[in-house]
């Protein structure tokens, strides 16, 4: 009798329904509470990385606009980037200790 005199709360109908359903939702529901959570915290992290991609696309489009405008802009990023060189020159790149460029 004593066990029960510590949960005489639960001889009302509402509070006895109301934590009844609080314990199906969080241990028989298939999209229960702790599901829910799971799924709110993997929303914020595909939003973070929604947010980095917008970001790096705006970054790429802008370097796009400048190489892209005029065909003297378009040979000094190939030059710079990506090292291309005319059939008469010849290119140096100096490295590191670890073998990477110097600027990249």
């Amino acid at each position: 009798m004593k066990l029960l005199a510590h949960f005489r709360f639960l001889k009302n109908f509402y509070v006895a329904s109301t934590l009844g359903l609080f314990i199906w939702l969080l241990f028989f529901e298939v999209n229960g509470i702790p599901d829910q959570i799971k799924n709110w915290w993997k929303l914020r992290e595909l939003e973070e990385q929604k947010a980095y991609y917008a970001q790096q696309i705006r970054l790429l489009q802008r370097e796009e606009a400048l190489t892209l405008g005029t065909d003297k802009l378009l040979e000094k990023y190939a030059r710079e980037h990506y090292y291309m060189k005319k059939d008469s020159e010849d290119v140096f790149v100096l490295v590191d200790e670890k073998g990477e460029p110097f600027e990249k």
